[in-house]
């Protein structure tokens, strides 16, 4: 038996499982948000910390990157849950009448 594994690691036919044999971890992503000259900071902010779950301050510190900066990465995420989250994002800038820009990258 390979050291620290135990017989619970084994399957059903004996053999032991390696490495390879684990479904390989999805990719992390990086979530973008691009400045605009019609979202409001306030918006920006508010989307940061409800969504994002960004302090506060930080999610302040974060927008007024974006706003000097004209975009910056605000989170890294498994791919199913960055894509989520710039979806819900996107979803509440358009009901509120905003062209938020987002972007789910590879890291």
């Amino acid at each position: 038996m390979l050291e620290g594994t135990k017989d619970s690691d084994k399957p059903a036919d004996g053999r032991t499982v390696r490495g390879a044999d684990f479904p390989e971890l999805p990719p992390n992503c990086r979530v973008i948000f691009y400045n605009d000259s019609f979202t409001p900071k306030e918006f920006v902010v508010a989307v940061l910390a409800s969504i994002f779950e960004k302090e506060p301050d930080e999610a302040a510190r974060l927008t007024d990157f974006i706003h000097e900066n004209g975009a910056a990465v605000v989170g890294m995420y498994t791919y199913d849950i960055a894509v989520s989250l710039a979806n819900f994002t996107t979803v509440r800038a358009r009901k509120e009448g905003f062209p938020l820009h987002l972007e789910v990258a590879k890291a």
